[in-house]
């Protein structure tokens, strides 16, 4: 039952304007903090955290007292286990601290410029069966991947872009990483998906594919050395026999920003 006369006090003893920041400044953080791990193996473990305290809140209240036991006897192992399994997720996320927003949404100009060369070279390399994985970042920072290949600084073309994936180039068997609308590296390696549903047809780069947009909101398209297939994944999803007009308009509706509407 609602008690009037705590509300009342409470309002009474309410700092409007320092209140009122302080309740903001905390909103905002955590917002950050979620958009930051959002996609991430990390986020997944929040979810799992969250959980185990509401199970620990109901024993208490249900008063089932080997079970609030139980998790508490097993917490601090928790957290020092999450620390330790998921640290690389941590470093990230404290290095992403300060740092501006990573994605943004390209002009009509340059998201098409870039998108356009991407769809030329994967349609090229389809049909020469030259296999290719190409990342494109969104906002899940990808450094941790681009340090392991090698770094570059160029415009998204399709000459370059197949001139990494040839069979004889050093770098051809990892992945290419275009953030902004930039190549900004090749040769990287990528996370394999651990899931067991995953057709034992699917090669290694289709797994890879998988493995980073399951920790991460990226976008990979796949070039099958095999079939000459094009697969777009995202969000451990993906989707098979993309021509060039279906990943024209995937990659525009995510890349591209909206024109402005006339009144």
């Amino acid at each position: 039952m609602i008690n009037i006369t705590e509300i009342k006090e409470a309002l009474a003893h309410y700092r409007w304007v320092n209140d009122t920041v302080d309740i903001a400044l905390v909103y905002y953080l955590f917002y950050r903090l979620l958009l930051l791990i959002k996609g991430t193996r990390a986020f997944q473990m929040l979810i799992g955290i969250g959980l185990i305290m509401l199970v620990l809140g109901a024993s208490q209240w249900l008063k089932f007292y080997t079970l609030d036991w139980l998790i508490r006897s097993f917490w601090s192992q928790i957290v020092l286990a999450v620390i330790i399994l998921f640290q690389p997720e941590i470093r990230r996320t404290l290095a992403q601290v300060g740092q501006r927003h990573l994605f943004r949404h390209l002009s009509s100009v340059e998201g098409s410029k870039f998108i356009e060369e991407t769809v030329k070279a994967a349609v090229s390399m389809a049909n020469k069966r030259i296999g290719s994985l190409i990342v494109l970042e969104r906002d899940t920072d990808l450094s941790t991947i681009v340090e392991m290949g090698t770094e570059l600084d160029a415009k998204v073309t399709k000459e370059i872009l197949i001139s990494i994936f040839l069979p004889y180039s050093p770098i051809h068997d990892g992945a290419a990483v275009i953030r902004n609308g930039r190549l900004i590296a090749a040769g990287c390696f990528l996370p394999l998906t651990l899931s067991s549903n995953i057709p034992k047809s699917l090669g290694t780069r289709h797994r890879a594919a998988i493995g980073l947009t399951e920790e991460s909101d990226a976008i990979v398209v796949v070039v099958s050395e095999e079939t000459g297939e094009i697969s777009v994944v995202s969000g451990g999803t993906i989707e098979h026999n993309a021509d060039a007009q279906t990943l024209r308009k995937t990659l525009s509706d995510i890349f591209v920003k909206p024109k402005s509407r006339k009144p």
